[in-house]
């Protein structure tokens, strides 16, 4: 029974960590598309600032906080290079997200992402030679539903996607699914903890942004002046909604979340974002809930009951 206890605790801080992860996703999405049209930054240089800053604050609180566990990051090939390929991954799906918001919509975005769910659920059933759960194919359906509802309010023709929009979403699904798979594969989470997994990973991603901002045509130059002519506003949506809540708290409480239920669980549970893009533009900017926005509201909770509830 205290075993039974124990991993239904764990379930249930992990279901909470996920969601509340995946809700800070839809706050750093919005900030994304706000940043890279009004603020007239480009997808990568506001990537590159994501990683820098996110994760460079990161870093130095796991420093003064947990500098044996980092050190211990860095021993032995095989975890430096799951910690790399991480690393790799983090930085691969934000540019990715902000690539195809810039290139579609956030609704589109966020719809292309959940394929990330569906390549997760692929590697465990081709690595475990199984299929996947009922639960799990019911809930897949009813996030991409759920997902579809909210981003186009009904109207297909509202998913903007081009071809290369489309790649780039791919691609934001595939870096999703790597992010989730590689730190259980290398048993990164298991001995180090997550927080100092995910925030060492961060800002190693600085590592690929820098040569990425310049590789995709950015310069100093342009990143100056761009910077230097963001609002008082515009920095309070950078500093505050994209770096600390979207990036530090989105990624690191959901990557805590998927490292206690599970990959293909958090995958599901990760779909959550566009609920919380819609109450988020709903709150601060009054735009009002809809039928479709309540619908997918409703088969959201559905999904998430699906997959968390016990089969047994």
């Amino acid at each position: 029974m205290a075993s039974m206890e124990r991993a239904g605790k764990k379930m249930g801080t992990g279901v909470i960590c996920t969601l509340l992860g995946g809700a800070l996703w839809g706050i750093s999405g919005t900030s994304v598309q706000y940043l890279t049209t009004t603020g007239g930054a480009s997808a990568p240089l506001v990537t590159l600032l994501r990683v820098l800053v996110g994760g460079g604050l990161f870093f130095i609180f796991l420093l003064t906080q947990r500098r044996e566990a980092v050190r211990a990051l860095f021993v032995g090939k095989r975890t430096v290079a799951g910690l790399l390929l991480f690393a790799f991954a983090l930085y691969g799906n934000q540019l990715c997200y902000a690539q195809t918001v810039q290139l579609t919509n956030a609704g589109t975005a966020t719809v292309l992402q959940m394929l990330g769910a569906v390549f997760v659920m692929l590697f465990v059933c081709i690595t475990g030679r199984a299929w996947p759960r009922l639960r799990e194919l019911i809930g897949l359906a009813l996030a991409i539903l759920a997902s579809v509802l909210i981003a186009t309010q009904g109207d297909m023709n509202t998913l903007s996607i081009n071809p290369a929009g489309l790649a780039w979403g791919i691609v934001c699904g595939l870096t999703t699914a790597v992010y989730i798979i590689v730190p259980r594969r290398f048993h990164l989470f298991e001995r180090f903890g997550s927080l100092t997994v995910v925030g060492t990973g961060m800002f190693l991603g600085t590592v690929f942004a820098v040569p990425g901002y310049f590789l995709q045509g950015g310069s100093l130059a342009s990143a100056v002046v761009v910077l230097g002519g963001f609002s008082p506003f515009e920095w309070l949506i950078f500093l505050g909604c994209l770096v600390v809540v979207g990036t530090i708290g989105g990624y690191g409480l959901y990557l805590h979340g998927v490292s206690l239920v599970g990959s293909v669980k958090g995958s599901l549970l990760g779909a959550i974002e566009p609920v919380s893009a819609t109450a988020f533009a709903a709150i601060f900017l009054g735009t009002a809930f809809t039928g479709f926005d309540i619908a997918g509201l409703i088969l959201m909770c559905i999904m998430v009951a699906c997959v968390t509830t016990d089969e047994r």
